[in-house]
């Protein structure tokens, strides 16, 4: 079994100065309980948003299995009427489905052009757009996208972070989130900007052991909340009920950190994008010592990495 977790704190009525002040400059997750989101929570029903976005078509995720990985791609992508989706999602068992009764469903809204255009669910659906009211808590010009997403009840995405920051806004069923702080990377087994490890709550210590050293925060969502997630928080977000939701992503760090050719915002900042791509040709170049050498070199690069650009902040 992983460690116990922690909680994640949970707040009322706070105000945009609050949080800006108070809460944001912490860096960690928080619960924000209270805030006025518009009609949404009690208007978007099966019936109306099937009735209200209608038979646009949508490219949906679709798993036998209700852990879906992204890594191994145990899912495919299927394409249906957006009120066709909605309802089947909602049901436990299918009638009609591509693998099987209990498949699991999934939608992460795109842009008109996902290679070229961020998701924004004003543009991508702006009949049920009117019905939400997103917390201004930053800038306008530091917006990046508003992801529209429905699940399936029992569906579980894998763990990965995200470069901005962003409100996970649940206006429809519950959530279980289980959050990893950055500083537990080396615990996590990535592959990319995503953990191997599926199963946060009974892990294959024998495959990952050092999950066992990860501390995990965890927290629930109910209808009306917004999870504060900060850039490069993991997160690993269970579905228990059927579920609705909007994540904003807003920039964090200025413009041109980020690639300007990222319209899901999971792209590695450029600066840390061309690190990676150095360090890579640095161990590439390792390779041509043997390898009592090999390790020598490398033990001084983690400990020069260590002196440089270690933060005591982070310790």
């Amino acid at each position: 079994m992983a460690r116990a977790a922690g909680a994640v704190a949970r707040l009322s009525g706070v105000s945009r100065e609050r949080f800006r002040q108070d809460i944001y400059p912490l860096r960690e997750p928080v619960v924000l309980k209270g805030i006025d989101l518009g009609i949404c929570t009690t208007k978007w029903t099966v019936d109306y948003l099937s009735q209200t976005a209608g038979d646009k078509e949508v490219k949906i995720h679709v798993s036998p299995v209700p852990q879906m990985d992204f890594l191994s791609k145990n899912f495919v992508y299927r394409t249906l009427p957006f009120d066709v989706f909605v309802r089947r999602a909602a049901e436990v068992k299918h009638t009609e489905y591509f693998i099987s009764e209990d498949e699991k469903y999934y939608l992460r809204s795109l842009g008109e052009d996902p290679r070229k255009d961020i998701a924004d669910i004003r543009k991508q659906f702006p009949s049920l757009a009117k019905d939400i009211q997103i917390p201004e808590y930053f800038e306008k010009e530091q917006f990046f996208s508003s992801v529209f997403r429905i699940s399936s009840a029992g569906l579980q995405l894998w763990t990965h972070y995200d470069i901005m920051d962003n409100f996970l806004i649940q206006v429809v069923g519950k959530k279980r989130v289980v959050l990893y702080n950055p500083r537990d990377a080396p615990y996590l087994y990535l592959s990319g900007t995503k953990s191997e490890v599926l199963n946060v709550d009974n892990p294959d210590l024998e495959k990952y052991p050092l999950f066992m050293k990860a501390r995990c925060y965890e927290c629930s969502l109910e209808a009306g909340d917004v999870l504060f997630i900060p850039a490069l928080w993991f997160h690993n977000v269970i579905s228990e009920e059927f579920g609705v939701g909007v994540n904003v992503f807003w920039k964090h760090l200025p413009s041109e950190c980020y690639d300007k050719t990222d319209t899901y915002g999971n792209k590695d900042p450029t600066a840390a994008s061309r690190a990676l791509q150095i360090l890579d040709r640095a161990l590439k170049t390792l390779e041509e010592l043997p390898e009592e050498y090999q390790d020598f070199y490398a033990r001084r690069m983690v400990l020069r990495i260590q002196e440089r650009a270690f933060s005591s902040s982070y310790e």
